[in-house]
């Protein structure tokens, strides 16, 4: 990867050219105005990771970025170490945290020693989850001086190596987001996905609540993930119904259905696929049973799916409902899909969330609305 260069008072001009790019993508769809919603200019990750570099008796956090002055290896592009003493991309309580690691480990031989990798997850509360990865066995006499370190550094600790994950205390962080006055709850696990800019999740939720606001019907929702989207649009619908593939994120789903006091949602390990089939009746079995389809009146469907968007097969189901909120962080296969998509609906709304600043990275917002045939 590229280390970007932070410079927050060119923030708003880079901003700007992001506008000016997704305008111009997404002009042949004649879109409404684009809403933008900006992050802050810094400390808006609330993950990181980094290699841990052993120099003789120094020890520093490690990143890579091509080196195209170096001969290329096997045939890709070099790359050069970037030595990471602070990383302001990084929430501040990541930036509080590496310093503070070190130090604690940098004369420990039993905590340093083929310790190759750090992961960081925090929340905008201040809970932090940090994971060691090492290239050794991870014994007792490890996890005693472990949980030491865990009480030093008041957070969550992992260990990790080739076949062992050892938990000390827990394997997850709470974030609580507030969004139009409601406060949201989401369990985070290590190592699964969640919304790494806290701050452009908390954007995207309001805007996903407000364009599905006076809703009629039920929700369907794609790719789930956490229940991110989820659990915040509930109060909007009578009914939802969510689906993932991820055993781990429909664990956390139902664990923030349950931590957010919600009678109305349920979350389901099913792909997208198969979820068509059994709307369309050609699946059945218990997890076909206990979504209840025969009760439901879905108006609305949510997508959010990975980078490379949806195949052509994926899109047909979504023209059947008479509103559509398309997530993508993706706007090239967001195009894409649009251009079948807008043979039967129309966009409404759309916003561009700048997720991953001083970065090429566009994160978008559709609402398409069924045309109206006359």
């Amino acid at each position: 990867m590229v280390i970007p260069v932070i410079e927050p008072s060119r923030y708003a001009a880079q901003l700007e050219a992001k506008r000016e790019r997704i305008e111009r993508q997404f002009a042949p769809f004649a879109p409404p105005a684009l809403e933008v919603f900006a992050s802050p200019s810094e400390h808006y990750r609330m993950r990181a990771e980094f290699r841990v570099w052993h120099e003789g008796d120094d020890l520093f956090y490690a990143m890579f970025e091509p080196d195209p002055d170096a001969p290329p290896q096997r045939g890709r592009m070099a790359q050069r170490i970037v030595r990471v003493d602070r990383f302001p991309v990084a929430s501040r309580r990541i930036n509080d945290l590496m310093p503070v690691l070190l130090e604690a480990i940098r004369d420990d031989s039993l905590m340093r020693r083929k310790l190759f990798q750090v992961e960081f997850l925090t929340t905008l509360s201040g809970e932090a989850l940090v994971t060691l990865i090492y290239h050794k066995p991870l014994d007792e006499t490890w996890e005693a001086r472990a949980r030491q370190l865990q009480e030093t550094l008041g957070v969550s600790l992992i260990g990790r190596s080739r076949k062992q994950r050892l938990v000390l205390d827990r394997d997850h962080v709470w974030e609580r987001l507030e969004v139009d006055g409601h406060e949201f709850v989401y369990q985070q696990v290590e190592n699964s996905f969640t919304q790494p800019n806290a701050e452009i999740c908390r954007s995207m939720l309001s805007w996903a609540r407000d364009v599905t606001r006076d809703s009629h019907g039920d929700l369907v929702e794609l790719y789930c993930g956490n229940g991110n989207f989820t659990i915040a649009l509930a109060e909007n619908f009578r009914r939802v119904v969510a689906t993932e593939i991820s055993r781990t994120s429909v664990a956390s789903a139902q664990a923030n259905i349950v931590a957010n006091g919600l009678d109305n949602v349920h979350v389901t390990r099913m792909s997208a696929e198969e979820f068509s089939q059994a709307l369309a009746g050609e699946k059945q079995g218990r997890r076909v049973a206990a979504m209840r389809l025969d009760e439901c009146e879905f108006s609305t469907v949510l997508v959010d799916p990975p980078r490379v968007g949806l195949d052509a097969a994926s899109c047909e189901p979504l023209m059947r409902y008479e509103r559509i909120v398309y997530i993508s962080c993706n706007p090239d296969t967001l195009a894409i899909n649009l251009t079948q998509l807008t043979q039967t609906h129309r966009i409404a709304r759309m916003a561009l969330f700048d997720q991953f600043p001083w970065t090429g990275h566009c994160e978008c917002g559709v609402l398409l609305e069924r045309r109206q045939t006359t």
